[in-house]
């Protein structure tokens, strides 16, 4: 006997349904607000209606384009860095060896660390007169470095604070999904004379990229979301060499106080980070095999 096809949205139904609201209030409010010009403070009612304004404004605006092509670049650097070193680690540690559990909680716990407490253990690392960095450079006779100070050492930093936090999640992933990898099939890779690269990147992997892509497209709508560390670290600067879009948003909205106008990047990021889930979704369609199982 089949089950009804309406059986599964009864106990799916409620979960969408609170999931839908959750998601759409807050992209409708955003939306709303775009459209008015309005000041935290302030009554709704004062608020003034500029229709496009907010948005032809965000498009047109220097600095937007300029936090947008460094969150591209910080998240390009960091997805791809993040995806090779937590590969690599899960294919080094996915082997029964003595003192591997504890090894691999040791990887996880940046990922268990608060965003705050991350942001202000880089900070004293990365400072100039009293970071441990810069301590060790002096051990080696080099003049310490204003790593914080700089433009191209300041995105470097916040680079590795991201690599640092979030290799551990790629890594989890893996674990899992080579811990479900069928271990007959890699016996036949081996008995037809795969050595460990051909069976790893022929037989392995491929058996996983499902779990690589949906890893891959987790991490990269963190990228773009990510706010805390940098705005510890750097604040967006110097200048704004490390001003991704989310704290560019943050700075409208609270800094220069353009609810209005934060709304209307807001809604950018969206597009942005929606149109680059597509394509990778598009690209490596995860779901394809079981949707036609």
């Amino acid at each position: 006997m089949r089950t009804p096809r309406w059986v599964p949205w009864v106990y799916v139904g409620p979960a969408v349904l609170v999931m839908a609201v959750a998601c759409l209030y807050p992209l409708l409010s955003a939306l709303q607000l775009g459209f008015y010009d309005w000041s935290m403070g302030t009554p709704w009612s004062e608020a003034k209606w500029v229709g496009m304004d907010a948005f032809l404004r965000a498009f047109q605006d220097p600095a937007v384009w300029r936090s947008l092509v460094t969150t591209l670049m910080f998240a390009a650097v960091c997805v791809v860095a993040e995806m090779v070193l937590g590969i690599a680690l899960a294919l080094a540690l996915e082997g029964k060896v003595r003192g591997m559990a504890v090894f691999r909680t040791l990887f996880i716990l940046p990922m268990m660390i608060a965003p705050i407490a991350v942001g202000l253990t880089w900070r004293y690392l990365f400072d100039a007169q009293f970071g441990l960095l810069n301590a060790l450079i002096e051990l080696f006779g080099a003049a310490p470095i204003g790593w914080l100070a700089q433009e191209n050492t300041a995105f470097i930093a916040i680079i590795i604070a991201d690599i640092w936090q979030w290799t551990p999640f790629v890594f989890i992933m893996m674990i899992a999904a080579l811990a479900n990898v069928d271990g007959a099939v890699l016996e036949a890779a081996r008995v037809d004379g795969a050595n460990w690269w051909q069976a790893t990147f022929r037989v392995k992997l491929p058996m996983v990229m499902n779990v690589i892509a949906i890893t891959l497209l987790m991490r990269l709508i963190d990228a773009f979301r990510v706010l805390e560390v940098i705005y510890i670290l750097t604040f967006g600067g110097p200048g704004d060499s490390t001003e991704i879009l989310s704290l560019h948003i943050y700075k409208t909205a609270f800094v220069s106080q353009r609810l209005g106008g934060a709304a209307a990047i807001s809604v950018l990021l969206l597009v942005v980070v929606a149109s680059l889930s597509w394509f990778a979704l598009r690209l490596s369609n995860p779901l394809k095999d079981e949707g036609r199982s």
